[in-house]
Order: C-alpha cells, then sequence, then structure tokens
C-alpha cells in the first residue's frame, strides 16, 4: 500500500519550495517492473508535491490531504500505465488535479486560503508581473474568489511553473482554452486586485 501522507509533506506547504520534481527514469521504470521498494520510494519523493498542488487548488488542509491520499494510491494502482512519451510530473498534475476539481465539484466548499507564504518567482513575464506587483495577502483572497476552473489554470500556471501546454495536458483541455482561461482570470483578478487595493471589497 502507498504510503501515509507524512506530516513534513503537510508542514512544507509554506516552505517556500520550488514547484517542480524530478524523479529518475530509473526508479519510475523499476516501480513499473513491480519493485515495491522502488514505488514507495518514488511516493515519497512526489507526495510534498502532491499535497502542496491539492492545498493550492482546494485551500483546505483536510481536503487537499484526503485528495492527496486518493491520488497516490491511484499513482500506485496506474503506475504500468505511465508511458515514457509523456513528461511523468505532467502525468502526476494530471492525475492531482482531476481529484481536485471533482472533489472542489462535489463538496462545492466555502474555501479559504489559509496565511501562508505564495511564492511568485520573479520573470519578465507579464503575467507573473500583474501578480507579483500586489500584496501576498491580496492575492490569495482574490485566487479564492476564482471560479473553479479558473482557479486550476492559476494553481498551476504562476504556483506550479507549469507552461500553456503541460497545462492543456494536466487538464485535458484544448490549448486554446487554457489561453481563454487565463486571460478571463488575469482580468478577474486585475478587478479584484484594484479593489483590495482602494479598500472597496474588505470594506
Amino acid at each position: 500500500m502507498p504510503c501515509n501522507l507524512s506530516r513534513q509533506a503537510r508542514v512544507s506547504t509554506g516552505a517556500r519550495e520550488g514547484g517542480t520534481f524530478v524523479v529518475e527514469p530509473g526508479l519510475i521504470r523499476a516501480a513499473q517492473q513491480g519493485d515495491r521498494d522502488a514505488l514507495v520510494s518514488l511516493l515519497r519523493e512526489i507526495e510534498n508535491h502532491v499535497y502542496r498542488t491539492a492545498y493550492y487548488i482546494l485551500g483546505n488542509e483536510q481536503d487537499a490531504l484526503d485528495a492527496s491520499q486518493e491520488a497516490l494510491i491511484r499513482i500506485y494502482t496506474k503506475i504500468t500505465s505511465y508511458e515514457e512519451k509523456a513528461q511523468f510530473k505532467t502525468w502526476v498534475q494530471r492525475i492531482v488535479t482531476n481529484i481536485c476539481i471533482d472533489k472542489f465539484r462535489r463538496t462545492k466548499p466555502v474555501v479559504s486560503i489559509e496565511e501562508h507564504d505564495m511564492v511568485f518567482r520573479e520573470k519578465q513575464d507579464v503575467e507573473e508581473e500583474v501578480l507579483s506587483a500586489y500584496a501576498a495577502k491580496d492575492i490569495r483572497e482574490a485566487i479564492d474568489k476564482l471560479p473553479d476552473h479558473h482557479r486550476a489554470v492559476v494553481v498551476l500556471r504562476y504556483l506550479q511553473d507549469f507552461s500553456y501546454n503541460e497545462i492543456a495536458d494536466s487538464l485535458d483541455l484544448p490549448l486554446n482554452t487554457v489561453k481563454s482561461y487565463l486571460f478571463r482570470a488575469r482580468q478577474q483578478l486585475q478587478t479584484l486586485l484594484h479593489d483590495y487595493q482602494k479598500g472597496g471589497v474588505r470594506g
């Protein structure tokens, strides 16, 4: 059975870790060939990333923990279906994101993004600059108000540093749809953040 998500993985959510992970191809192949130790090692390599992604999408520790466990179990049982022509992180991301979106749609929770650091990488990309220009608290509150499908692409783009193509692969969406979602999400965020800066939303 896959390992339980460790407390270290849960605590590391605010630990300013990068959004990507690297797993040796040899470890993946060994896991696919039935090496249980390799499979357990693989799950431990990715569990932090799985939890962080689930937390950013769902915004709730218990929901993220449940989704992470479900994702790890699915990866455990479906590892032989992974094909090397695809990036492993994209394959993992699709599993995690789909589980989170399904959970979000089933429960429709009132999501509250807790007080933890959201690190936005400094790049010459206008999209990142739009977000990084504002206070982190305002960003968290604004992302909290996005529709779930917009929230997912924002998380993958800005928090996990995925390319447009990787987002499309992860969410099984056409590339143009991803671009459209991000465009609309940026418009919504700019409006919300402008209101926050003026104090209109906070009251």
